[in-house]
């Protein structure tokens, strides 16, 4: 763990609860400290420290009040709770049974120690761990699955920074899900893939976001490690975290998740790029920035005609610390309704605090969806779960009642 990192899990402890006794008690020796100067500057002080160890530890024991439609979360269980902080996953059905990847590390900010695990279910309920990968001494994350030419290809991004900022994505291919290849990059470097998706099996789609932020594009492949550049998605706004799926007519739609600040307090403007292309997919038109919420770690899928996205979802947004990406602010794991206009918030699934990055798998007229997510009865802030453990959890959702709201 490095200096920085534990530095802030000491620090949120501290705010925790004995934050509140030493403000208290900064506080009581102000009130009789002399001179005047001393006195006034102790009681500043403890008023301070008091009051927001009060408020950390309001955000600790707040209920959570996540809007979870019983009509369409069918019902909702832990698939891996260990006491890590597990994140990122995906979710695929191949050869009889879901194969589920996600990372583990300490804590939500980049280390050396995090690993990806893959695990195979029948019936997404019994995981059994087939293997873990690594690329130590850099930290990866955002893995996805494909199933390319007959193998399970996994891809993943690296990271060397506390604060994740990945700078390249990897690949691996498997033909049984435990024995799987060496890492290798992919090229062009600096592009960070997202799921690559196709229509007939043969030609595939992945999109991508620049690594310094600011530009998507979309990439082609046969085999699932060469990939050529196909259009630009988009540019400008802190533009990453890209996703797209296929409309009936063939066209895609994609959604981008629009930052507009590295600020750790978010930006007001913060909301999720709605964008569509026609075949050959060779340029794109801007449909829509839709304010209902910047939507992180976005897995988009279809059902019938109509096409729906879960990603992470910031129910109040009342400024200035809780704009739009705030830290300081409530998140859930939700579902969407993609529509060129906008987005249409669905329901919620169990979840809050440091949650979202989902894979999604349609089974008939249901879905099943992975996700991670902060204990889901309490509402902490999206920083207190980003220092604490979270859960891998899966959720079967009714496609029909989706699909009729």
């Amino acid at each position: 763990m490095n200096a920085t990192a534990k530095s802030l899990q000491i620090l949120y402890a501290f705010f925790r609860y004995l934050g509140v006794v030493v403000g208290a008690a900064l506080l009581i020796l102000g009130v009789l400290a002399q001179p005047v100067p001393l006195k006034l500057a102790g009681i500043l002080l403890g008023l301070s420290l008091f009051g927001f160890s009060l408020l950390v530890v309001y955000w600790i024991l707040r209920q959570n009040e996540a809007d979870v439609s019983p009509s369409i979360v069918l019902d909702s269980w832990d698939a891996v709770a260990d006491g890590l902080h597990n994140s990122n996953t995906d979710l695929i059905f191949w050869k009889g049974a879901f194969y589920l990847v996600h990372a583990a590390a300490p804590y939500h900010l980049g280390s050396s120690d995090c690993k990806l695990v893959v695990r195979r279910s029948p019936d997404a309920r019994t995981w059994e761990q087939l293997c873990t990968l690594q690329v130590a001494p850099a930290d990866i994350r955002d893995p996805k699955f494909a199933v390319i030419q007959e193998r399970l290809v996994l891809y993943a991004l690296k990271n060397v920074t506390w604060n994740p900022e990945p700078y390249t994505t990897v690949v691996t291919t498997s033909l049984d899900g435990v024995h799987w290849d060496t890492f290798q990059e992919i090229e062009p470097k600096g592009w960070l893939f997202w799921k690559p998706k196709s229509l007939d099996g043969h030609t595939f789609y992945v999109p991508a976001y620049w690594w310094e932020h600011g530009k998507s594009a979309l990439f082609s492949s046969t085999d699932g490690i060469h990939w050529s550049l196909v259009s630009d998605i988009y540019n400008g706004d802190r533009n990453d975290e890209t996703d797209i799926e296929f409309l009936p007519d063939g066209s895609m739609i994609a959604t981008g998740r629009l930052e507009f600040s590295e600020s750790i307090l978010g930006h007001p403007q913060g909301s999720t790029l709605i964008a569509t292309s026609k075949p050959p997919y060779d340029s794109w038109q801007v449909r829509a920035k839709s304010p209902l919420t910047r939507l992180d770690g976005p897995s988009l899928f279809r059902y019938q005609d109509r096409v729906y996205a879960i990603g992470r979802y910031q129910p109040v947004v009342r400024g200035p610390f809780s704009n739009m990406g705030s830290v300081f602010a409530r998140k859930r794991t939700s579902l969407f309704r993609v529509n060129e206009d906008g987005l249409v918030h669905l329901s919620d699934l169990p979840s809050a605090g440091d949650t979202s990055y989902s894979g999604a798998v349609v089974q008939g007229d249901e879905l099943f969806v992975s996700y991670y997510t902060s204990d889901i009865r309490k509402d902490y802030v999206w920083i207190a779960g980003m220092l604490s453990p979270s859960n891998i959890r899966i959720a079967r959702v009714s496609l029909f009642s989706l699909d009729t709201l």
